[in-house]
């Protein structure tokens, strides 16, 4: 089974189907020199009119900044391209999946976090459009233990005043966003040992999507 990541970045949506067991190739405007598969470099959405029949299935994460709770306090432009790009996909019949931020206008989207997998120890939301549709997560949602919280460059831990970088000592899961978090740590929370600081911020854990990719081989 052949894969298309659209907006690849650094491959962390990669790497979750490689193991749910497809070749993927991932496309992006910007170089990524880090992602770990077949990789072109280009305009996303030209690449998946001219090359997605090729592919079994296609994912697609689009730039998130429009719907993050972080837009309202910037005053740049971000680009709207749920709509086109679900509209790309939907042209090639073939099936989909488009993540996005909470807040992202996606039709009935499934809603993954890290506290559903056992190896995580991040707390990251993030929603999934499916077609076909996948109703159910793997798990629940539960927001126990200790998280750090982003800020300006760095993390309150729980209540008491004091100030740290979100690191796996001092808390249960880390929220890996902004600069408020040890990278090395980050890496193991969302394994994935290969980004960047900021890779990392943008990042699919890949055990989201190799639970995704197991249940898309169940539909196709």
């Amino acid at each position: 089974m052949k894969a298309l990541d659209l907006f690849c970045k650094a491959g962390g949506t990669a790497m979750g189907l490689h193991r749910a067991g497809f070749d993927v190739t991932g496309v992006d405007i910007e170089p990524q020199p880090r992602y770990p598969f077949e990789f072109v470099q280009g305009d996303a959405l030209q690449y998946v009119a001219q090359h997605g029949h090729k592919y079994d299935l296609i994912v697609a994460g689009p730039p998130c900044q429009m719907y993050s709770v972080t837009a309202a306090l910037s005053r740049g432009g971000y680009p709207d391209l749920v709509g086109p790009t679900r509209e790309a996909l939907k042209a090639t019949g073939k099936p989909y999946f488009i993540e996005n931020v909470p807040g992202a206008p996606l039709i009935n989207p499934l809603m993954l976090c890290g506290t559903m997998f056992p190896e995580l120890r991040v707390r990251r939301h993030r929603l999934f459009e499916c077609w076909p549709a996948i109703w159910f997560p793997p798990g629940m949602c539960y927001h126990w233990g200790v998280a750090s919280s982003s800020g300006r460059g760095k993390s309150k831990k729980n209540l008491t005043g004091g100030y740290i970088a979100g690191n796996l000592k001092n808390f249960d899961f880390i929220t890996v966003a902004g600069c408020d978090y040890v990278v090395a740590d980050a890496r193991v929370a969302m394994g994935i040992p290969w980004m960047t600081g900021k890779e990392l911020s943008q990042a699919i854990p890949p055990a989201y999507t190799e639970w995704l990719g197991r249940e898309m081989l169940k539909l196709i």
